[in-house]
């Protein structure tokens, strides 16, 4: 039976993107710009964060493999025809739908679009080994380009539309914190909890963004031991009175990610406790002021440590100070020249979206045991930086009285 390798496939009228036709008018002519000087003729883009950044369509792979081409004139997302017209609906540009009768056909319809391509822009580092060995099969005599570096650099310093995007969604993880708060007592599962700031947050993104794609917001909301790692799941534990605890939000708008996290306590913690988390929280202060244009990444990292070294709790910190914002998920997308680390040399300038997060963990068993970390997102100017998010921070704002004492009081 004849079937074909790829197709067009007009289902319906373009859905609203994310953002504007000119800024992706814009996104495009600075690729172009940067093909040009480089003599490229066109680009294969593979990777979620920069198929969404180019075109508006974040796909959903399932082991299936999706592609941007963009050319000196032309953008042509290409998905997997179990999506049917939805990619193309939610793509600025065209689309090419590759079937799935015959191995291969993703090639075929990557190689259908690229004419005489002499250099080819690819990700390397998204395209594993197996992929790279079939694209070279199917695109004989063609040079591949790494455009990766360049393309994450662009993404770096934002647009004045994902500026009001992003803090959009700060706002919608301040919800979503505030959800959270609302619902911890004792007795209460980590879970549950955890489910209240995930519908208050999915509810708020469906009244601001109402044509918007609603997927992938989640929570982290984790306490006692399982506040040792940043990165922890949601577990079925229940809270006890005492308990260290650590909020985490992250909605998701059309693939951009914003985040808000906070210690709290459920009653009063003890001197130990407090202190590490006072200890903290001068670090995350400190670290807010820093944030600002002109300032390099690793001279915040080594200002900040000397603060931890002072008090002899160096040891105690697990990762960077922050990360740039954007189109990013915990599953796809970094922005890796921009993550506050003593190995990172970039300077801030305006139109960056960083967060200042610092978290120390003091191990199991010991005086204040426990994670603690506060995380706040910052859009930097031309002459400082603005904290977008509102959710306060510290011991004056974060020990939850237990159900019993505030029915006392």
């Amino acid at each position: 039976m004849n079937r074909p390798q790829y197709l067009t496939i007009d289902n319906g009228d373009k859905a609203k993107l994310p953002f504007s036709s000119i800024e992706y008018e814009t996104r495009l002519a600075k690729l172009r710009g940067h093909m040009a000087t480089d003599n490229i003729d066109a680009c294969l883009f593979t990777s979620m964060q920069n198929v969404a950044y180019m075109s508006g369509f974040l796909y959903c792979s399932f082991g299936r493999p999706y592609g941007c081409v963009i050319s000196h004139d032309a953008s042509t997302t290409i998905s997997a025809n179990i999506d049917l017209g939805q990619p193309a609906r939610r793509s600025f540009g065209d689309n090419l739908v590759y079937t799935d009768w015959q191995r291969g056909n993703y090639f075929a319809a990557v190689a259908s679009l690229l004419g005489d391509c002499k250099r080819l822009g690819v990700e390397f580092d998204h395209l594993n080994v197996a992929m790279q060995m079939e694209l070279k099969a199917a695109l004989p005599g063609v040079e591949f380009v790494d455009i990766s570096a360049a393309v994450m650099a662009a993404r770096m310093v934002k647009s004045q539309e994902e500026i009001t995007l992003i803090t959009a969604g700060a706002a919608v993880a301040d919800i979503g914190g505030f959800a959270i708060r609302n619902a911890i007592a004792e007795g209460v599962s980590e879970q549950e909890i955890a489910q209240a700031g995930r519908l208050a947050m999915e509810t708020e993104i469906a009244r601001r963004y109402p044509e918007s794609e609603l997927r992938d917001s989640w929570v982290w909301f984790q306490s006692g031991l399982n506040t040792d790692g940043a990165h922890n799941p949601v577990t079925t534990r229940k809270l006890k009175h005492g308990d260290i605890l650590s909020l985490n939000t992250f909605p998701m708008i059309s693939g951009y990610y914003t985040a808000l996290e906070r210690t709290l306590f459920l009653g009063e913690p003890s001197p130990a406790h407090r202190a590490a988390w006072e200890l903290n929280v001068k670090v995350h202060e400190h670290g807010l002021e820093l944030i600002k244009p002109g300032t390099k990444c690793s001279d915040i990292c080594n200002e900040l440590n000397e603060i931890y070294a002072q008090a002899g709790m160096l040891d105690a910190r697990t990762f960077g100070y922050g990360h740039s914002f954007g189109i990013l998920s915990h599953y796809y997308g970094r922005e890796a020249g921009l993550e506050l680390r003593e190995d990172i040399h970039t300077v801030l300038e305006p139109g960056m979206v960083v967060s200042m997060e610092p978290m120390i963990t003091i191990p199991e068993g010991q005086a204040g045991a426990g994670g603690y970390r506060e995380h706040d997102i910052l859009v930097i100017g031309e002459a400082g930086s603005k904290n977008i998010t509102k959710f306060p921070f510290g011991p004056e704002h974060n020990i939850i009285a237990p159900d019993w004492m505030a029915k006392a009081s």
